[in-house]
């Protein structure tokens, strides 16, 4: 016998709620009946009424029905699939009053996780807050009720395409493309079989990586082709895994390449590799790593999760010796290219995956006068276990998630002897809740 779980019936009518905080992905927080309640689009100080959109045992979700007494920050999004698209969730926030939300989230998870009352705070790093994607995965779906395939990130809390015809956040070549990239998708014979853009934009040139589930006709190939011409596209398809990924227009189209000038060091890269979205503020980062680091000839600095080098380079312009460490073998081989491109001899790259264990790697072994850490959102854990016998005075982390970079503050200044000396945001993603942070720590 089997039984089907009843579906919860949510309250229909509009709940008066104060807004006392927000969650780390930009959600205001209310009580109701003792009750969290996580609601879209609400600040802290705000009087509202929200409607329910989920409830579970410990927790309930809402979205904003109507405004009684908004904060000074909120303004009106600039785009008009605001609330239903996913791509962004701080749109109805003052550039401004994005900084001052991340920053106080940030010393809240150092307070609430590493147990640090005191936080000195970098000034925050700021760039151009709309037209700044230079990365992004795009979805694609035909809708045959509409007649046309819709491009453009998720919906809020669903699996579906929103219904964009142009995206302010994405790089203008692409977010001023949106409806042409619909038409030529429209009239592929395998538009129900094309799931995937991948975007990537260098300094001056852009290529889409267009994901499909079956082999496309000459005619299709041709479509692209023209497409790439027309609007100055590099055109790839990517049919099975990452190794599949073949251009189509030009043939053989050159790497794409961005400069950190103040450094002297270009990099090269493949539309899959793993860079920063946002080039401004990517530089403005590697300039503040370089500050906080502060490398000198006679040092020897570990850089861990170096990904193709973004921070290695820089820091081998200066540097006596940079050893760069990455989980994958393509980003190595790209890092290894770029420092060649560099002309930089005194710098080494391998591959490890930095979860594990890592004894008997040659590199491990050794001392460090300074380490930089860049992990992915799951913080760097697992690897600090390493921090006592590499011996560095001093490590600067950078973070895209600010509670695993608590965690792993209180790990270095409880369990291994280091002070959290300053941090700071560094606006990555304007209008998104995402927080990017950087942290200087000395022994």
């Amino acid at each position: 016998m089997s039984f089907k779980r009843k579906k919860r019936i949510l309250p229909s009518e509009p709940v008066r709620v104060t807004i006392d905080a927000l969650t780390h992905d930009g959600r205001g927080i209310a009580r109701v009946e003792g009750k969290p309640v996580f609601i879209h689009g609400a600040l802290p100080g705000e009087e509202l009424s929200f409607v329910y959109t989920g409830v579970r045992r410990d927790y309930a979700e809402g979205k904003v029905d109507a405004l009684h007494a908004a904060v000074p920050g909120r303004v009106e999004p600039r785009c008009p699939s605001y609330g239903v698209c996913g791509g962004c969730s701080f749109q109805h926030v003052a550039d401004a009053t994005q900084i001052d939300l991340k920053q106080a989230l940030l010393v809240e998870q150092f307070k609430r996780i590493a147990k640090l009352e005191e936080v000195s705070l970098l000034p925050p790093l700021t760039g151009p807050s709309w037209g700044y994607r230079h990365k992004a995965r795009l979805g694609v779906k035909y809708v045959a009720k509409k007649g046309r395939v819709l491009v453009g990130f998720r919906e809020r809390s669903s699996p579906f395409v929103a219904d964009l015809e142009f995206c302010p956040v994405l790089h203008p070549q692409v977010g001023e493309r949106l409806h042409e990239l619909s038409e030529l998708i429209g009239t592929l014979s395998i538009r129900e079989r094309l799931p995937q853009i991948e975007v990537a934009v260098g300094d001056d040139r852009a290529a889409l990586v267009f994901r499909i589930l079956e082999d496309m006709t000459d005619a299709d190939g041709e479509r692209l082709c023209e497409f790439g011409q027309k609007f100055g596209f590099d055109i790839y398809v990517q049919r099975h895994g990452p190794d599949s990924v073949t251009p189509v227009f030009p043939e053989q189209p050159a790497l794409l390449g961005y400069a950190l000038p103040e450094e002297g060091v270009e990099f090269r890269f493949k539309p899959t590799d793993f860079t920063q979205v946002n080039i401004e503020i990517n530089r403005k980062m590697v300039r503040r790593v370089m500050e906080l680091l502060d490398p000198q000839p006679g040092d020897r600095i570990l850089d861990l999760f170096c990904g193709i080098g973004n921070f290695t380079l820089p820091l081998a312009t200066r540097a006596g010796e940079v050893v760069g460490i990455e989980g994958g073998r393509e980003a190595v081989e790209r890092a290894a290219e770029n420092a060649a491109l560099a002309g930089l001899s005194h710098v080494e790259f391998h591959v490890a995956d930095l979860t594990q264990p890592l004894a008997g790697q040659s590199w491990a072994e050794g001392r460090y006068d300074k380490i930089l850490l860049d992990p992915s959102r799951a913080g760097a854990e697992e690897v600090l276990a390493g921090i006592p016998r590499w011996g560095a005075g001093r490590i600067v982390y950078v973070s895209c998630n600010p509670s695993t970079l608590a965690r792993d503050t209180g790990i270095l200044v409880h369990e291994h002897g280091y002070r959290l000396v300053t941090a700071g945001v560094m606006d990555m993603f304007p209008q998104t809740a995402h927080v990017e942070s950087i942290a200087l720590f000395e022994k």
